[in-house]
C-alpha cells in the first residue's frame, strides 16, 4: 500500500478542487460580505490539538491567506472543568509552528460571556427559551427519536417574567449544578433532534481559568458558537461534518442577533488516518494511563507529538494540501504521511553514517594504532550541502543485520569469505568470527585490500556496500525506534487493549563524530536505517535521537516474503 501511494502521488501533480473556496467565490461574486473574507479556528482548551486539527488549522488559515482576508485564533473556553492554560499554550504554539499567524489579539469565548447572557435574556422576552426544573437524564428522556417525537417540559410554559428571574438567579449562583438550565423554545417534535428544545445554558458552579469565579452558569458550545462568529464579524464558519446537523440551530440562534451580516456556516469531512488515534478523550486516556510519556511522546498524532517525531511544519501542510477538502468522510492512508516527510527531508537532511544495532569488525590486516581519514558526501542527492571527512581505523562498527554466518540466496551483504565495499573507504572480507557462551557473535574479523580504496580508480566491483563507524571516534547514541500506538488488527475501539507494547524500541547504537555536537531538532537520513531527528531529552554526553520514518527496503521486503 505504501509503495503504490508513493508511486502515485509522485507520478501525478496534485490537483486541489476545493468545494468551500468555490462558495466563498460564489459570495464573493453575489457581493454577500462585500467580498470579506474572515475565517476563525476555534479549538476548545481541553487537550493537545492533533493531526485532525491541522487540517482545520491549514484550512481555515489557508482561505484566509488565499483571499488576502482574516483569521481568529478564538478558543471557546465553556467549560471551566476541563480547561487549562497549558493546553492555550499548546494550541498557540502549534498554530504558529505549523507557520501561520492569527489576526489581532487571540480571542475568548469568556471574551463575550455578557453579551451572550444579555442576549439569552432578550430570547428569554421574545419567548423563544425558558428555565427547565428537569434533570438531564428527564431531558433525555423526553426528547424522543427518529420516530417518535418529544414531550414538551411541564415547564414550558412559564411566563417571561418567571423565566427572566429564574435565569437570573441561576446567574447569582443560587441553584446547584443541574439544577436548572436554559432551553430554546423550537419545537418537540422537529424531525431534527438537535433542534428538540436544545439547552442554551447550564449551572456549573466552577472557577474559570480566566474569570475565576464571576459565573455560575455557562452557555452551551451551540449557543456560543455562533454569536461568537457573529461578534466577530465572521463570514465562513468553518467545520467538520459532525456539526451540518446543528447548522440549522446555529441559523436560529442568529435570527434575532442585532445585525444583518450574519455568517454562515460550511461544513468539511473530518480527517481520519489508519493506524491513529484521532480522539483527544482517547489520547487523554492514553496520558493518563501511562502507557505514553506524555501529549508530546513521539507515538502520539498531537502536533506536538508529530514535531518531536521529526515531522516538519512543511511536510504537514503538504499532507492537509494533498489531502484536499471533501464533502464525505474518508480514512487516508497513513503512507502519504510518511511519503510528505520523506519528500521534505530527501534533499534536506544530511546523511551521516550511524551502525544502529552495532558488531564490531576487527581488519586483521590494517596497520594497529594507525587511522586515516576518508570522504564521503553529505547528501548524494544534494551537491550544494557537499561532503564531509571522517575517519576509518582498524576496528570498526557495522549493523548487525549486515552480517550473516549462513548467507541465504540474493544476501549481497558480510558472510564468512564473502567480499563487500566499505562506504567511502576499503574491500573487506569475512574470514572468521568469534562468540559469546550464548553463540552471539561478538567480533567480525576481516581483511581489506589497500588496492580498492574509494577514489583510486579500483575498477573492480561488488555487489554490497556498508555503512559504519570507526571505533575509536564513535560517538555513543540512544536510538529511539518508534512504531504505530495501535496493534495491526486494531479496530480502534478497545483502543487501551490495543495499545502495541512494542511500539518503542530502544537501541544502544553508535554514530560518527560528527554527531557528537548535534542539538535537538536537527533532522538527518541515516544510512539504509531512514530519516531521524535528535529529541530533546539529548545532552552532549547523551545523545538521543528519534526514527521519523523508515526508508524503503528492498532486503527487508525480501525477508518479510
Amino acid at each position: 500500500m505504501a509503495e503504490h501511494i508513493e508511486n502515485a502521488v509522485a507520478s501525478e501533480e496534485v490537483v486541489s478542487v476545493n468545494f468551500i473556496e468555490a462558495e466563498i467565490n460564489k459570495d464573493n461574486e453575489e457581493g454577500v460580505y462585500g467580498g470579506r473574507v474572515h475565517t476563525r479556528f476555534p479549538p476548545e482548551p481541553n487537550g493537545y490539538l492533533h493531526i485532525g486539527h491541522a487540517k482545520s488549522i491549514c484550512l481555515n488559515f489557508g482561505l484566509g491567506k488565499e483571499y488576502n482576508g482574516s483569521t481568529n485564533l478564538r478558543f471557546d473556553d465553556t467549560n471551566p472543568e476541563k480547561e487549562d492554560v497549558e493546553y492555550v499554550n499548546s494550541i498557540m504554539e502549534d498554530v504558529k509552528w505549523l507557520g501561520f499567524d492569527w489576526t489581532g489579539e487571540v480571542r475568548y469565548a469568556s471574551d463575550y460571556f455578557g453579551q451572550m447572557y444579555e442576549y439569552a435574556q432578550k430570547l428569554i422576552s421574545l419567548g423563544k427559551a425558558y428555565v427547565d426544573d428537569q434533570t438531564a437524564e428527564e431531558i433525555r428522556q423526553t426528547r424522543g427519536d427518529f420516530n417518535t417525537p418529544g414531550t414538551n417540559s411541564p415547564y414550558r410554559e412559564r411566563s417571561i417574567e418567571e423565566n427572566l428571574a429564574l435565569f437570573e438567579d441561576m446567574k447569582q449562583g443560587k441553584f446547584k449544578d443541574g439544577e436548572k438550565v436554559l432551553r430554546a423554545k423550537i419545537d418537540m417534535a422537529d424531525p431534527n433532534i438537535v433542534m428538540r428544545d436544545p439547552v442554551l445554558y447550564r449551572i456549573v458552579n466552577a472557577e474559570h481559568h480566566r474569570t475565576g469565579a464571576e459565573w455560575n452558569i455557562y452557555p452551551m458550545y451551540d449557543f456560543a458558537h455562533p454569536i461568537e462568529d457573529a461578534i466577530e464579524r465572521i463570514t465562513h464558519s468553518v467545520c467538520t461534518l459532525e456539526f451540518e446537523v446543528h447548522r440549522p440551530l446555529y441559523d436560529w440562534v442568529l435570527v434575532d442577533w442585532d445585525d444583518t451580516e450574519i455568517p454562515r456556516q460550511i461544513e468539511f469531512a473530518r480527517l481520519n488516518v489508519t493506524k491513529m488515534v484521532m480522539s483527544k478523550r482517547k489520547l487523554r486516556a492514553l496520558v493518563e494511563a501511562g502507557l505514553v510519556s506524555g501529549w508530546d511522546d513521539p507515538r502520539m498524532p498531537t502536533i506536538s507529538g508529530l514535531r518531536r517525531r521529526g515531522y516538519t511544519p512543511s511536510a504537514i501542510r503538504d499532507f492537509c494540501n494533498r489531502i484536499g477538502v471533501a464533502k464525505a468522510d474518508s480514512t487516508v492512508d497513513i503512507a502519504l504521511l510518511e511519503f510528505c516527510i520523506r519528500e521534505d527531508l530527501k534533499l534536506k537532511a544530511p546523511r551521516p553514517m550511524v551502525v544502529v544495532d552495532p558488531v564490531k569488525v576487527i581488519i586483521d590486516n590494517y596497520p594497529e594504532g594507525q587511522t586515516e581519514i576518508v570522504t564521503v558526501e553529505n547528501n548524494p542527492e544534494n551537491e550544494e550541502l557537499g561532503s564531509r571527512e571522517v575517519t576509518f581505523g582498524r576496528e570498526i562498527y557495522i549493523e548487525r543485520s549486515d552480517f550473516m554466518e549462513e548467507p541465504v540466496k540474493k544476501f549481497f551483504r558480510l558472510a564468512p569469505g564473502k567480499e563487500v565495499r566499505l562506504k567511502g573507504a576499503y574491500f573487506i572480507t569475512c574470514q572468521s568470527v568469534i562468540k559469546d557462551e550464548n553463540g552471539n557473535i561478538t567480533e567480525i574479523h576481516c581483511t581489506y585490500d589497500p588496492e580498492t580504496k574509494s577514489g583510486s580508480g579500483c575498477t573492480r566491483k561488488v555487489k554490497g556496500t556498508l555503512h559504519w563507524v570507526e571505533a575509536s571516534t564513535a560517538v555513543d547514541m540512544e536510538v529511539r525506534l518508534y512504531d504505530y500506538l495501535l496493534c495491526e488488527e486494531s479496530d480502534n475501539k478497545d483502543f487501551i487493549a490495543d495499545f502495541n507494547t512494542e511500539s518503542l524500541q530502544i537501541m544502544h547504537s553508535k554514530g560518527e563524530a560528527s554527531l557528537a555536537t548535534t542539538v535537538a531538532g536537527d533532522h538527518f537520513q541515516f544510512l539504509r536505517q531512514g530519516y531521524f531527528v535528535t529529541d530533546k531529552d539529548s545532552e552532549p554526553e547523551h545523545i538521543v535521537v528519534n526514527r521519523i520514518v523508515g526508508l524503503r527496503d528492498s532486503w527487508a521486503k525480501q525477508q518479510n516474503k
